[in-house]
C-alpha cells in the first residue's frame, strides 16, 4: 500500500515480470456507501474520458472481487517533494514548470473536454510528478461533470481538503470551475512558500501570505529552501496569479484561460491590465477568518502535518 484515503486505498503493483510499475486504486472494502458502485462508475467514466499530458492516464479497471482502477505508477507526489524531510528541495525552475503543467491540466478539464470536469480536490498530494517533474493531476474520486446548460452544482455533504476549499463551497455547497481555481491559487502559494495550507499550529497559509502579497514583499513570501535562487519575474507572475485565484468572490477569480495568460505574461496580460496584486477587502478577510477559524469538520480531510 502506498496511499489511503477516506474511500479508497492505493497499491503499487506489477503486470508481468520486468514490466513497469502500476498504481492500483481499490475502493475501500469497508466503504458502506450504498452508492459506491455508482460513484465508481462516475470516476471510471471521468478518468477514462480525460487524455492530457498533465492528467493521470487510466490503464484499465477491474470489477472482480472489488472495484479497481489501474494507472501508471509514479513514486512521488508534489506534497512529498515540497514537504518531505528526506527529499532534495525543489529548485525554482522545476516549481515553475510544475505550476504551468497543473494550469494546463486544469484548463484542459474545464475548457477542452467534451463535458466540463470539476476536479473538486486540487491539492499537492493529488499532483503526481512524472519524468522530468512533469505534473499529472490525479484522483478524480470527487470530480463532477458540469453540463453545458448548468452554471454550477449544489453539493451536499461538503467533501474535500480543509485549507483548499473555496468559501462558496465551504459555506453553501456551490461547485463550479471557480472552486478548482481557488484551490489552485492556494496550491500556488504552497509551491511558492513551501508552507502547507494549514500547518501544525493551525496557521492558515492564505491569511499568512495576504499581507506579504499586498505589500509586494515577495522575498519574504518565497520558500527559504530556495535560498534566494529564483527568477523574480516568474515569482511575481505566480504570486499575481495566486492573488487573483484566491479572491473571496468567485466572480473576481480568473478562468483557467486567464490564469494561463497571467502565468505567461504576468502584469502585461490582458486580464491583469494595469492592476497590481489586489488589495483584499475587510469583508473578504472576515469571511476567510470565519472559515479558517473553525475547528476542522469531522468529514473533511486535512493532509498529514
Amino acid at each position: 500500500m502506498v496511499g489511503k484515503g477516506g474511500y479508497s486505498e492505493v497499491y503499487k503493483g506489477e503486470i508481468g515480470k520486468g514490466s513497469s510499475s502500476i498504481a492500483v486504486k481499490r475502493l475501500a472494502k469497508d466503504n458502506s456507501n450504498a452508492n459506491k458502485e455508482k460513484e465508481f462508475l462516475v470516476e471510471l467514466g471521468i478518468t477514462g474520458h480525460v487524455n492530457h499530458p498533465n492528467t493521470a492516464k487510466l490503464l484499465g479497471f477491474c470489477i472482480d472481487n472489488g472495484l479497481y482502477l489501474i494507472f501508471n505508477f509514479y513514486p512521488m507526489a508534489l506534497s512529498s517533494a515540497l514537504h518531505g524531510q528526506t527529499t532534495k528541495p525543489l529548485d525554482w525552475p522545476i516549481r515553475y514548470r510544475i505550476v504551468l503543467g497543473i494550469a494546463r491540466g486544469l484548463h484542459y478539464l474545464h475548457k477542452c473536454c467534451k463535458h466540463r470536469i470539476i476536479h473538486r480536490d486540487i491539492k499537492a498530494s493529488n499532483v503526481l510528478l512524472g519524468p522530468d517533474y512533469e505534473p499529472q493531476i490525479s484522483d478524480f474520486g470527487l470530480a463532477k461533470w458540469l453540463p453545458c446548460k448548468w452554471t454550477h452544482h449544489a453539493v451536499i455533504p461538503i467533501e474535500g481538503t480543509f485549507g483548499y476549499l473555496a468559501p462558496e463551497y465551504f459555506m453553501h455547497g456551490i461547485v463550479d470551475e471557480k472552486t478548482d481555481v481557488f484551490a489552485f491559487g492556494v496550491l500556488l502559494l504552497e509551491i511558492i512558500t513551501g508552507r502547507r495550507p494549514v500547518d501544525s499550529t493551525k496557521q492558515n497559509l492564505l491569511l499568512w501570505a495576504r499581507p506579504l502579497m499586498e505589500c509586494g514583499n515577495l522575498s519574504e513570501l518565497a520558500d527559504p529552501k530556495l535560498e534566494g535562487r529564483y527568477d523574480m519575474d516568474q515569482l511575481y507572475r505566480v504570486a499575481l496569479t495566486a492573488s487573483y485565484c484566491v479572491r473571496q468572490s468567485s466572480l473576481w477569480r480568473p478562468s483557467m484561460t486567464e490564469v494561463l495568460q497571467l502565468l505567461t505574461y504576468g502584469q502585461d496580460s490582458e486580464v491583469a491590465r494595469s492592476r497590481r496584486i489586489p488589495k483584499f477587502t475587510s469583508e473578504e478577510m472576515d469571511d476567510y477568518s470565519m472559515i479558517f477559524g473553525y475547528d476542522l469538520p469531522s468529514d473533511l480531510a486535512l493532509d498529514d502535518i
